[in-house]
Parts: C-alpha cells; sequence; structure tokens
C-alpha cells in the first residue's frame, strides 16, 4: 500500500475511533486496516496509536501526525479537485498556428464560438504561410494545409480537405473569351497561388484522367496570400486558382 493510502486510512481510524468503523466506511477489511497502520508505524518507527482490545487513543506523535495528515490530504483533494475542473472548465494560454486564409476564414469564428465557452482560455493565433517548429516557437496546435506532414512524434489529425476553382473577372473573360480546354489556358494570363507543399506552375484537374496543366508562359503575378489572389482576379488580371474547403470537421473540442 502506498503512503498516501495509509494515511487516508490512518485519518479514518482516529476520525471514527474504531479499525473496523474505519474498515466499514472505506470497504475495506478490519486486517487490512490493521496493516495500513502498521505500515505506517513501521515507517516512521514510532507508534501512532496506543490500542487494547476496548480501548484506543492517540500518542503525542499520533495526534502531531494526525494533524499533518489532515492539512496534507487537503491539499492533495484540492489539487485533484482543480485538475479535474481543468477539464471541464480549462483556463490558461492557448497559442495556435494557421495558415492565413483558412485562419481568417475558419479558425477566426471557431475562436469566437470557443472563447464563449471557455472564457478563461486566452487564445493567441498566429496566421503565416509557413509551417511552423512548433517546439521552438511554443505554439501548441498548428493547423496547416498540406498534401502530406513530415514525419513527427506530434499526434495530427486531418480535419478536412480542400480544393481550388479557376476564376476570372467578367470584365477580363469578355477581353479574352473563355476557355473551353487545359490547351486553351496556354492562351490566357494564369495567375499562380503559392501554397507550402504545392507545386509551383501546375494545376492538377480533378476529373476521370486527373489532368494536370502546367504553365508554359511566364505567369505575370503570383502571391501566397488567396485574398490577395482574389483582388487580382477581380482586378481582370487574369485566371487565377482559388481554394475552397470541403468536408471540414472542425469542432469546438480541447485536449485534456
Amino acid at each position: 500500500m502506498g503512503t498516501i493510502e495509509n494515511m487516508r486510512i490512518f485519518v479514518r481510524v482516529v476520525e471514527s475511533g474504531s479499525f473496523t468503523k474505519a474498515a466499514m466506511q472505506a470497504s475495506l477489511t478490519t486486517p487490512h486496516v490493521s496493516r495500513a497502520i502498521t505500515e505506517l508505524e513501521s515507517r516512521l518507527r514510532t507508534r501512532l496509536l496506543n490500542r487494547t482490545t476496548r480501548h484506543m487513543s492517540l500518542t503525542a506523535a499520533g495526534g502531531r501526525y494526525f494533524q499533518r495528515c489532515e492539512q496534507i490530504l487537503s491539499y492533495i483533494d484540492q489539487a485533484e479537485a482543480e485538475a479535474a475542473n481543468a477539464r471541464a472548465n480549462p483556463y490558461g494560454r492557448l497559442r495556435i498556428h494557421g495558415t492565413t486564409s483558412f485562419g481568417q476564414h475558419y479558425l477566426v469564428p471557431l475562436i469566437a464560438r470557443y472563447r464563449q465557452r471557455f472564457p478563461d482560455v486566452l487564445i493567441e493565433l498566429t496566421l503565416a504561410q509557413r509551417v511552423p517548429d512548433m517546439i521552438e516557437e511554443g505554439f501548441d496546435v498548428s493547423i496547416v494545409v498540406a498534401t502530406e506532414l513530415a514525419d513527427s512524434a506530434f499526434v495530427s489529425q486531418r480535419i478536412g480537405a480542400t480544393y481550388t476553382i479557376l476564376c476570372a473577372s467578367p470584365r477580363y473573360l469578355s477581353t479574352r473569351g473563355v476557355p473551353t480546354s487545359l490547351d486553351e489556358l496556354n492562351n490566357h494570363t494564369c495567375l499562380q497561388l503559392v501554397l507550402p507543399d504545392f507545386p509551383p506552375g501546375e494545376w492538377l484537374f480533378d476529373g476521370p484522367d486527373s489532368d494536370v496543366f502546367r504553365h508554359t508562359r511566364l505567369t505575370p503575378f503570383q502571391v501566397n496570400v488567396a485574398e490577395a489572389l482574389l483582388v487580382a482576379i477581380r482586378e481582370g488580371m487574369g485566371i487565377g486558382p482559388l481554394p475552397v474547403a470541403v468536408e471540414l470537421s472542425l469542432k469546438v473540442v480541447y485536449a485534456a
């Protein structure tokens, strides 16, 4: 038996005034209770209880030890209650990394809902297109858009999928025409969204043949944030891919 368990049994014995009553309260056998007291006395090398067949009393050392046990066990109970409460009511600082566009459109609304539920958690959100070094930079969570992750001891969870659609402004299409095939895209101004782990200058089309379009002309404009590319497309600069999130399964959760 551990020291803490023996201390709890000792306190029960003193409070109940009986080995038998203490055993009943703790759903233990009387020999188990007696053995716990014997182990304590052996470890401390002093007698804690004076006991006969009809009477039991604390020794001087036992009285002082009883007071300390009450304090220690009270602290342990408080610590366990605080730890258990932290699961239902988390608090502290949570540092999150997310990619810029995804963070603005999905993480910020999610964080707002999370804060309504857990107001004692302070959120520090960093938006960047790069994948951070979580240990060196002190992030608790990183949400990235990538085809695959490097081997790591970190826990990862797929939360959804994303794809892109080609977009152009009405003004651009009225001037340059609407392409009807991949080959015709080479006659158009193609703008590039540069994302980590995605090949630059290459568009993979989801279809029966999984066609791939590769730019044969230099792109006049490329950027690593979708919102900036959207502005360029609206200004009639060309045709460009804009991401759309699908099968997203983000929920307001937290790790214990």
